[in-house]
């Protein structure tokens, strides 16, 4: 075991090399994955119809192509869907990641190919383990076995393709090398009722040297609770002695830390953050003091940037990596060797660093509160709710925040908030993240002043299971999916309003 564990440590960190390069030399690297893309763009009707043949250069590729959203990208989704080849990357799509979104009732289904599955998604987790390995070069991880939490999938007969959650579309393909080092089994983690999975991984896991767990954090504290009723321990380290590492995404993990240290109470616990979607990988946490993601650059993925202020004006003029600056939000624009070209995936994110790239995830377009001009995006929130949880020693396991007009025309925003740990005063907590909202957003702020356009906030404490309740009754139990943190439109926060509450 010592030697395996040693073996593939240093098999791990071979590939640093090739990620020092691409932090030294970013913007050749994206121009080689950009000739790439465009090589075999000409071989699809998407370049055929966009004139591919004639591109060149970058302008070429800005002014042929559009930018483009979900929506407009559909029509050609919808024809390769259909089991036509070529649509938009050489050769048939056999896989589409089913993703409901988090602020759009309608799934999206996101082509996945040969070469983004190998070359996008694998490489990404292969990657994250590389960085852990090269972080912590005394790991013992490979001497036991990794936990995944996943979704699941259905086959189409019909155009012979697969659809599903991307995390059960990447277990059902992994290389026999990962199944050796997994738990559960192949047939428990793609199971469809979450309920039943949820016990037949508890009972494969309770007797597995678990060293490793990979998932989204609001689902692995659901696994942690269904472990301890079952187990009677007092901690996850009870069952898990050797657990060494959390690889998370999906969320920001800030919310849920005091949570985790409760479950696995060791200062030996390591976290490390992954930038993933159905879309693409894109970032990962390489520092083991900063929480700063490295933006990942040779995973057939070109990037593009849009200002947020810009996007918001109704601009879709996108900029190469070369011309971002420091601190500014941008809309994240990608073209994929997954066939998506200029697609806006919804994300907001921000430069911490330019040498090497490194970003913040800042939030979703979607997901924001803008009522009367306060501009309250979640990267505010999770900064306001993570500090005054640790002010109030409570912990939370969800939450979800509208705005809505009183009668007199002014403004409320009002928060569903459900707590694993309650404050002792809910009053005062929602105080401080009042307060902290006005510190580190202006335009809350100033809108707040006086209380003339905003009023305090108010908070509505669900009940246990409420949010759970919520994505079981919408069929987004389990895998990838969560609840939006704003809620601009209103729709999801009546929803889970109307499901059983306290006050």
């Amino acid at each position: 075991m010592p030697f395996k564990n040693s073996f593939l440590s240093w098999m791990m960190r071979k590939r640093i090399y090739q990620i020092d390069f691409f932090r030294d030399n970013p913007n050749q690297v994206q121009d080689k994955v950009f000739q790439y893309l465009i090589e075999n763009g000409k071989l699809t009707n998407f370049g055929a119809e966009h004139n591919f043949l004639e591109i060149d250069s970058y302008s070429d590729f800005t002014k042929n192509i559009p930018v483009r959203t979900y929506e407009q990208m559909f029509p050609y989704i919808e024809k390769t869907r259909k089991g036509e080849r070529d649509v938009l990357w050489p050769g048939k799509v056999k896989m589409f990641a089913k993703s409901s979104g988090t602020t759009n009732d309608r799934s999206k289904y996101i082509p996945i190919t040969e070469e983004s599955l190998k070359s996008c998604h694998f490489k990404g987790g292969k990657d994250m383990l590389s960085l852990y390995c090269n972080n912590f070069p005394s790991t013992r991880m490979f001497n036991g076995k990794g936990l995944m939490l996943g979704g699941s999938k259905e086959s189409n007969a019909n155009f012979q393709f697969t659809d599903g959650d991307l995390s059960a579309l990447l277990i059902d393909n992994f290389p026999f090398w990962v199944n050796m080092h997994r738990v559960p089994d192949l047939e428990t983690v793609l199971m469809k009722d979450w309920d039943k999975k949820l016990d037949k991984m508890c009972n494969q896991a309770l007797n597995s040297n678990v060293t490793n767990i990979t998932g989204v954090p609001s689902w692995m504290l659901v696994l942690f609770h269904r472990m301890i009723e079952k187990s009677g321990a007092k901690n996850i380290l009870e069952i898990w002695p050797n657990l060494e590492l959390f690889m998370h995404g999906g969320v920001n993990f800030g919310p849920y830390i005091n949570q985790f240290e409760r479950f696995i109470p060791s200062e030996k616990m390591n976290y490390l953050e992954g930038y993933n979607a159905s879309e693409g990988f894109f970032g990962i946490q390489d520092q083991k003091d900063s929480k700063d993601l490295l933006l990942m650059l040779d995973y057939g993925i070109f990037y593009e940037f849009i200002p947020l202020s810009e996007y918001n004006n109704g601009e879709m003029k996108a900029m190469p990596l070369a011309d971002v600056k420091l601190n500014e939000v941008y809309i994240l624009v990608i073209s994929t060797n997954g066939g998506l070209w200029r697609y806006i995936i919804g994300d907001t994110i921000r430069f911490t660093s330019l040498n090497p790239y490194r970003i913040k995830v800042v939030g979703r377009t979607k997901s924001f509160l803008n009522s009367v001009g306060e501009e309250l995006i979640v990267e505010n929130t999770e900064i306001a709710v993570e500090e005054c949880s640790l002010i109030h020693k409570c912990s939370i396991s969800d939450y979800i925040a509208t705005s809505i007009f009183l009668e007199d025309g002014v403004a409320q925003h009002k928060w569903i908030i459900e707590f694993e740990i309650e404050p002792n005063s809910k009053k005062e907590f929602m105080k401080d993240v009042d307060k902290k909202l006005r510190e580190i957003n202006s335009d809350y702020d100033a809108k707040r002043s006086g209380g003339v356009c905003l009023l305090p906030p108010e908070i509505i404490v669900a009940e246990k299971g409420r949010f759970a309740e919520w994505l079981r009754n919408n069929g987004r139990l389990g895998g990838q999916y969560k609840v939006p943190r704003l809620d601009n439109s209103s729709k999801i926060f009546t929803d889970i309003l109307k499901l059983k509450t306290t006050y």
